[in-house]
């Protein structure tokens, strides 16, 4: 059902008011068009819990919004690894927003942890894009299934937040399709998401919301992407050159002088008519999609239980949900045999998050909720002692007295729990950390009382990655990082053993924050950020160096153990067209019920070009009973082996032998087998005298040519296996040395050299390059 025609209205609508609906109406609205039938739409900050605001709008979290739930964070539900729970995220969030009225809700953003530093972390999946990518187009399908839009941010390359609205990210081609866009192209190509955020920054000196390669070039022409782009609040800096670029709408609404610039600019000839119609249009689109799928999935409802859409959304349910979330998030990241605690201990809770936990970012994701539960709120029947420990603001007169009660109170128990974490202050939207450190007094708290009590276990709350300096001093440490409203009631379940714990961190976590590889470029001078640290970004970067972490990529611990076993790929050797299934068994080997985050990860060791040990490239969260097995396949098909080559500004796959690794963790790998691929696919060679014979290799006609010539040097044995592309093909020692030395060898050094005349050479050169 059309709710009205596009192009009918388009044609009656005023050069003015075309101009006008390119922004929005006020803070979180769209413009109507009230004598053409044109409603507005409302917007809403999200993805872990709406933030509606009924009075005055603000895109910082400053003014009130409506009470209402607030699930785990980004940083938490990528660690479910699970695209279930994302989906079902996404729906509660859906069919919320159509009880409030609301038509988009702003998120998932997938923009990459590249530094632990970003304040925003919080509000990111993953540091992988792969993960970030799959996970945010499960969310998406979830709640557009509910005919609300989704909007994925904050395009591209938005990974910090000093000089967040006036920076450039100065970044390579390769290492920016690599790394930085696929999560948006999986949720343009996958999640089929309705409308992309511009981002405030500039990449490569070209402000995203002027940036026709990223608007329109990748985004439209590449990916096929045909929905509306908006702006990040306040991110236009020329909204003329925004709306050539690809820019469909401002917001937020209200912005003095816009609308007038536009409608001067195409009666000075300056911009075309028709490219203000093309944002017009995909604006008009949104809306009328956003009217009619609301429309249709109210009327499945009604059908189905005949109660009025948008009545009865069940909070209750969905608090209770919250909880379920932060229980399949959680990650067990030490465990020395002191958890799952017994209910017949007698347990010291210690440090103030214990009674008011932080479980949310600060910001435009703030949300407004009347009773987040505390986990000494979910004590039910356990013997709990208490003491605060330190005080969250740091300036209590009491802090010696605060620790000694502290260090008697778990002194006296049977096992301590201290509850520790980042403060609100420590990470915020709009500023970046300072370090990845906890509060001083919380470290010595957890220190001291590690002294008097050999069973101490640490549950930690925070957005991000954390140093932590006494990891080697407890038994226990249990990461719920920021996991909405029903966190304590989680974090008590999980501790007592009634769930198990099945989080896998989605980010890595250094020893110190020095480690990371964007440490000496982050976050850039005056206003300019290099990336160069390239391709090289979290687990990447770590992997390749073999350099130690604090915890490793993927990492989570459980209740129960499992095996791997029975790898199976379906096929030893495939095209770059062809698809190789991988499977293998997992079996539940303990005595409780768990679930597992299976990996996947793909890596090309002999390529010629500079690539990652291993990439994620497949993951599956699956339940087991004890002593239940399942199996587990995952499909792969070219673009899992290929990396995007600049020469020809796609993606390239080798000819190449790949290893498919299975296993728990980045560093925790269980099964291993490989696959050989033939490619169709062959890069452009310029030939010149300076080209190398091992250059030549990688051409087909070069090929033919170093095997003739071998052949003539009386190497045909190696000739035959060279042409191949196995660089070891003349063995160790000798034959290796003079193997290595021909294929350095330029072309110009056969004619010095005497093998062949300077004149047949220039022939060669004319004839490869044919």
């Amino acid at each position: 059902m059309q709710v009205f025609d596009v192009e009918e209205v388009l044609k009656n609508m005023t050069l003015e008011e075309k101009a006008q609906f390119c922004s929005g109406r006020d803070f979180w609205k769209t413009q109507d068009v009230e004598r053409l039938g044109i409603p507005s739409i409302m917007m809403c900050d999200g993805p872990n819990g709406l933030r509606k605001q009924l009075g005055e709008g603000d895109h910082l979290g400053i003014n009130e919004s409506i009470e209402t739930v607030c699930y785990p964070t980004a940083s938490a539900m990528a660690s479910s690894f699970d695209r279930r729970v994302m989906s079902e995220l996404g729906s509660l969030l859906g069919k919320e927003c159509r009880s409030e009225d609301i038509g988009m809700l702003l998120g998932p953003g997938v923009n990459m942890k590249r530094s632990p530093l970003c304040g925003r972390n919080f509000e990111y999946l993953s540091e992988d894009p792969y993960l970030a990518g799959a996970l945010a187009a499960a969310y998406i399908q979830g709640l557009q299934g509910e005919g609300i839009a989704a909007c994925v941010k904050h395009f591209a390359a938005n990974n910090q937040e000093t000089r967040r609205m006036s920076g450039t990210s100065q970044v390579d081609e390769r290492t920016l399709h690599e790394i930085y866009l696929p999560a948006f192209e999986m949720a343009v190509k996958e999640g089929k998401v309705r409308s992309v955020m511009c981002a405030y920054n500039a990449v490569n000196d070209v402000f995203c919301a002027e940036n026709q390669e990223l608007l329109t070039d990748i985004l439209r022409k590449d990916w096929g992407f045909d929905g509306m782009v908006v702006t990040d609040w306040g991110a236009v800096k020329d909204r003329v050159k925004g709306l050539e670029a690809g820019l469909d709408l401002e917001m937020p609404g209200s912005t003095e002088g816009k609308a007038e610039a536009i409608v001067e600019a195409v009666k000075s000839g300056t911009l075309e008519e028709r490219v203000l119609d093309t944002a017009v249009r995909n604006n008009l689109i949104f809306v009328g999609d956003c009217l009619e799928n609301r429309t249709a999935v109210s009327q499945n409802e009604n059908e189905e239980s005949d109660k009025p859409s948008g009545d009865g959304f069940d909070r209750e349910k969905a608090h209770r949900k919250a909880g379920d979330f932060a229980k399949e998030c959680a990650v067990l990241l030490k465990n020395d045999g002191m958890l799952p605690l017994q209910e017949t201990q007698k347990v010291a809770f210690i440090g103030e998050f214990a009674e008011q936990p932080r479980f949310q970012g600060s910001g435009s994701s703030h949300i407004h909720v009347s009773r987040p539960v505390s986990p000494l709120d979910a004590i039910d029947g356990q013997n709990i002692t208490y003491a605060k420990g330190y005080s969250l603001d740091d300036t209590d007169n009491d802090a010696d007295s605060l620790l000694a009660q502290a260090v008697e109170t778990a002194r006296n128990a049977d096992a301590a729990v201290i509850f520790a974490g980042l403060p609100d202050a420590y990470e915020t939207e709009g500023c970046d950390r300072d370090n990845i450190d906890l509060p001083e007094n919380q470290n010595r708290l957890i220190s001291e009382v590690a002294k008097v009590q050999k069973n101490v276990t640490v549950v930690l709350f925070g957005g991000s990655c954390m140093a932590l300096p006494w990891v080697s001093e407890v038994n226990g440490l249990l990461c719920m990082y920021l996991g909405g409203d029903q966190v304590g009631q989680a974090a008590v379940e999980l501790l007592y053993g009634r769930v198990n714990p099945s989080g896998h961190l989605a980010e890595s976590w250094p020893l110190q924050v020095e480690d990371n590889p964007s440490w000496l470029n982050f976050p850039g001078e005056d206003g300019v950020v290099e990336y160069r640290e390239g391709i090289y970004i979290g687990y990447r970067y770590y992997d390749k160096k073999k350099m130690d972490v604090l915890f490793p990529f993927g990492h989570g611990l459980s209740y129960t153990s499992f095996a791997y076993q029975d790898f199976k790929l379906s096929r030893e050797s495939m095209s770059d067209t062809d698809t190789v299934t991988v499977s293998c068994i997992v079996k539940n080997m303990g005595t409780c019920a768990g679930k597992e985050a299976v990996q996947l990860y793909v890596g090309v060791p002999d390529s010629d070009v500079r690539r990652p040990v291993r990439e994620l490239k497949g993951f599956e969260k699956i339940y087991l009973e004890p002593g239940e097995e399942k199996e587990v396949s995952f499909v792969l098909d070219g673009r899992a082996f290929a990396y995007y080559e600049p020469k020809i500004h796609d993606w390239f796959v080798e000819s190449k032998t790949a290893v498919i690794e299975i296993g728990a963790s980045s560093r925790d790998i269980r099964l291993s087998g490989s696959v050989t691929i033939q490619s169709a696919q062959e890069l452009p060679l310029h030939v010149t005298l300076s080209t190398t014979i091992g250059e030549l290799m990688r051409i087909r006609k070069g090929r033919e040519f170093v095997a003739k010539l071998m052949a003539g040097m009386g190497m045909g044995a190696a000739a035959e296996t060279a042409t191949e592309g196995k660089e070891d093909a003349m063995g160790a020692g000798g034959e290796k040395m003079r193997r290595q030395m021909m294929f350095e060898m330029p072309l110009s050094a056969l004619s010095a050299y005497g093998v062949m005349p300077l004149e047949a050479l220039k022939g060669l050169v004319e004839s490869l390059n044919e």
